[in-house]
């Protein structure tokens, strides 16, 4: 999350949301999350930092009855300490809660429970074990990120997950050493990683990450490596073309205008008044006499032979015109006789 992007008045779809939300991502989080409902996990979702709600729409597209998402951010308001201030000045100067209720409402019927306060108030509003799902992708400073772990450790149930962004962004190192050290220190057990995201959990990570392994290395469109780091076993995830097949997105309320059938036709009738008018004929070229073009032809030629060439083209053709005037003037003195 590097600089701030600007809002559309109304998306037409998810990805008309400014964010840095990934596709690979977006397909992560449906993967998890589909994965939940299919063995009947229950539980809220949280997402601590919202910028613009491209990732809470989506999260809001995954609740069952009976539960709910609560995303908490400033939102434009002042944070409590300077290192902060200096980070949303620089990073989310175009982010307002208006925004995000503008996006939000554009897919959904209600907005989520926002908590417009620093992170660290969230562990007073939301129930301890009551989550399922968090994302945590709010401050990148160390001391924030890791106080908002050790708040999703508290929040979620047995087997839920935390999604923890920008753990390998090359200006976020607070974050990866709050991942890492989670990792190491504090039983966060790795799930996955994407190109911005370490997905873990702080229960059995071993039958999602098999579930998750079989299931896509099945794509051809998503690579998979493992491989072995300080006793952990990481999944790698890479995205292999530019278009990844989407998972099921929710549906903008705004959509474009799909374009007219006549849109693109090239047999289509002009507008009347916008016809175009036929042009007025030109005079036709005087075509020029055969033997005029012959005559610059030979006269072209002659300039560009090397000069014996040259000398031996034109003996020649004045030996050409000697006989065929010779024969001229035999044929007309005999039509001349009696």
């Amino acid at each position: 999350m590097a600089t701030a992007q600007e809002t559309h008045e109304y998306p037409g779809e998810l990805n008309d949301v400014p964010g840095w939300f990934w596709p690979l991502d977006q397909v992560l989080f449906s993967w998890f999350l589909e994965r939940q409902e299919r063995l009947d996990t229950r539980g809220d979702l949280l997402e601590l930092g919202a910028y613009l709600g491209k990732s809470a729409i989506l999260l809001g597209h995954r609740l069952r009855d009976g539960e709910k998402l609560t995303v908490c951010d400033l939102f434009g308001a002042q944070p409590p300490d300077a290192a902060n201030r200096a980070e949303a000045a620089k990073s989310y100067s175009s982010l307002t809660r208006q925004a995000f209720e503008r996006n939000y409402l554009s897919f959904h019927d209600t907005l989520p429970t926002i908590i417009q306060a620093p992170s660290s108030a969230v562990v007073g509003e939301v129930a301890p074990g009551s989550c399922r799902f968090v994302h945590v992708d709010a401050s990148h400073l160390y001391e924030h990120v890791e106080g908002d772990i050790g708040a999703a450790k508290e929040l979620l149930g047995p087997d839920g997950i935390v999604v923890l962004d920008d753990f390998r962004s090359e200006h976020t190192p607070g974050v990866a050493v709050a991942a890492w050290e989670a990792v190491l220190n504090r039983g966060l057990r790795p799930v996955c990683l994407s190109s911005q995201k370490l997905y873990g959990t702080w229960g059995d990570p071993e039958p999602v990450r098999e579930e998750l392994i079989a299931a896509f290395r099945g794509r051809d469109d998503i690579a998979v490596t493992v491989e072995q780091a300080a006793g952990h076993r990481l999944v790698r995830t890479r995205a292999k073309v530019k278009r990844l097949r989407p998972p099921s997105l929710p549906s903008s309320r705004h959509p474009a205008p799909v374009p007219s059938p006549e849109a693109g036709r090239t047999d289509a009738a002009p507008v009347p008044e916008q016809a175009p008018q036929p042009r007025p004929a030109r005079p036709a070229a005087r075509t020029a006499r055969p033997s005029a073009r012959r005559d610059r032809t030979r006269k072209l030629a002659l300039d560009l032979l090397p000069p014996l060439v040259t000398r031996a083209v034109r003996r020649y053709l004045a030996a050409q015109r000697a006989k065929a005037g010779g024969a001229g003037r035999a044929a007309g003195a005999a039509q001349s006789r009696p």
